[in-house]
C-alpha cells in the first residue's frame, strides 16, 4: 500500500518538531483554538485515573514513562505522551489532567479540560471487569457530569459547547469481552453483527448524554487494526497463516463501519452536534504490514518484554530505537505513532473526517 505524499509531508514536519513538542507540553498557549478538551475512553488516552484504581491495567512503572518529559512513569500505556495529550498541545491547551488525581479543591479551578479516561475500559459497563477496577465509561460521563454541575464556574460551563470532546472506547469491548469466552458469554450470545449494533446503540445513548451535558464538537476514535496486535497474534490458537489475525480485524471492521453512521445520525437529530471520526483501523494496518514505507523499522516486535497481560514487565530496560517501533508494549504504540497521527488528524483530510480537528476547533458552534 502506498503512502500519500500528505502522509509523507506530515510525518516529515511532525518527526522534526517532536522534541520542541514535548518540551513545550505544560503551559497554555495564549493562542488556544478553544476553551477545553475533555478525554474519555481506554488506554490509549488514559494518563492516569487508573493509578488510583486497584487494577492491573496500571503502567506506574518503568519502563513506561521512559521519554516522558519527567522521564519517570505517570500512569500512560506508553512511553511518553498519548494522542490526547498532543491534540490537547495542537489546541493550545495543556495536558488535561487525570480527573483521579485532583483533588476537591483542584477540580473547582481546572478550567481547560480533564482527563477521565481508564485503560481497560469499553463501551459496555461489564467490559473491562476482569481486570479489576477501572472506570466504566458510564463512570467517566457521570464525574463529568459532576464536573459540569459541582466544579466548573456558570459562566465556564457556558463555554462547553465550543470546547472538544476526545473519546477512544470499543478495543476492550473485543479484546477483553467478546474475544474472551472464559471469561464473558457475549460471543456465545450475540453473533458478530448484533454485538457490533450493541456497541454503537449503546455508544449512541452515552454520546448524547454528553451532548445533554453541554458538549458539541466531538473527536471520535475509531478501532485499531486489534488482529495486528502483537498480543493477539501472540495468543492466536491456531497461529494465523497471515501476518494478522484477520478474523479479529474482520469483527472490528464490522462496527468501524457502523460508526459513522451512527455519528451522522446523531448529528442530523442533535442541533449542533458536530463530530470528526478518526480512522485509525486503515493507518495502523498499514503500518503493520509495511512499516519501512512510514518510516519504521519494526512494526512487529514491541519495544519492551512483555507478559500474559500484554503490559512491560516492570523494571526491564526497554528497546533503544523507541522512534523505529511502532508498538512499545503488546498493545500500545510508541509516543512518536501517537504524535504523527495527532499531527495527521489535525492538520489533515485523510485519517480523520468529514474534517479535521483544527476545522472542527474553529468551526462556529
Amino acid at each position: 500500500m502506498a503512502v500519500s505524499t500528505e502522509s509523507y509531508f506530515f510525518m516529515s514536519i511532525l518527526s522534526l518538531s517532536f522534541l520542541l513538542c514535548l518540551t513545550m507540553f505544560a503551559g497554555k498557549s495564549s493562542g488556544a483554538t478553544v476553551p477545553a478538551m475533555y478525554i474519555f475512553g481506554d488506554s490509549l488516552l488514559d494518563s492516569g485515573n487508573n493509578n488510583f484504581l486497584q487494577t492491573i491495567a496500571k503502567p506506574n512503572y518503568t519502563p513506561y514513562g521512559i521519554d516522558f518529559i519527567t522521564g519517570e512513569p505517570t500512569g500512560r500505556f506508553t512511553n511518553g505522551a498519548t494522542g490526547g495529550d498532543f491534540i490537547a498541545q495542537l489546541l493550545g491547551l495543556p495536558y488535561p489532567p487525570a480527573y483521579l488525581s485532583l483533588s476537591e479543591a483542584s477540580r473547582k479551578i481546572t478550567t481547560t479540560g480533564i482527563n477521565y479516561a481508564s485503560g481497560g475500559s469499553g463501551i459496555l459497563s461489564e467490559t473491562g471487569t476482569i481486570l479489576g477496577d477501572i472506570l466504566t465509561l458510564d463512570e467517566q460521563i457521570n464525574y463529568f457530569n459532576s464536573t459540569v454541575t459541582k466544579d466548573l464556574p456558570t459562566n465556564l460551563s457556558s463555554t462547553l459547547h465550543r470546547s472538544i470532546f476526545l473519546i477512544s472506547t470499543g478495543s476492550n469491548d473485543y479484546l477483553n469481552n467478546y474475544l474472551q469466552p472464559q471469561f464473558s458469554n457475549s460471543s456465545q450470545t450475540n453473533p458478530p453483527q448484533k454485538f457490533a449494533n450493541l456497541l454503537l446503540d449503546t455508544f449512541e445513548q452515552q454520546l448524547t448524554i454528553i451532548y445533554k451535558l453541554g458538549g458539541r464538537k466531538f473527536v471520535v476514535f475509531g478501532l485499531g487494526a486489534l488482529g495486528c496486535l502483537p498480543i493477539v497474534i501472540a495468543s492466536a490458537h491456531p497461529k494465523p497463516t497471515t501476518l494478522c489475525v484477520e478474523d479479529v480485524n474482520n469483527l472490528i471492521n464490522i462496527y468501524n463501519y457502523g460508526l459513522p453512521i451512527m455519528l451522522q445520525r446523531l448529528a442530523s437529530r442533535l442541533q449542533g452536534f458536530t463530530f470528526v471520526r478518526a480512522d485509525l483501523f486503515t493507518l495502523s494496518y498499514a503500518q503493520f504490514q509495511d512499516p519501512i514505507k512510514f518510516g519504521y523499522t519494526d512494526g512487529r516486535t514491541p519495544c519492551c518484554n512483555f507478559g500474559v497481560s500484554g503490559m512491560c514487565i516492570p523494571g526491564q530496560n526497554p528497546c533503544s530505537d523507541r522512534d523505529n517501533r511502532l508498538f512499545y508494549d503488546a498493545i500500545h504504540p510508541v509516543q512518536l505513532v501517537n504524535y504523527q497521527f495527532a499531527g495527521d488528524c489535525f492538520f489533515g483530510n485523510s485519517r480523520c473526517t468529514p474534517i479535521n480537528i483544527k476545522e472542527l476547533a474553529l468551526k462556529q458552534s
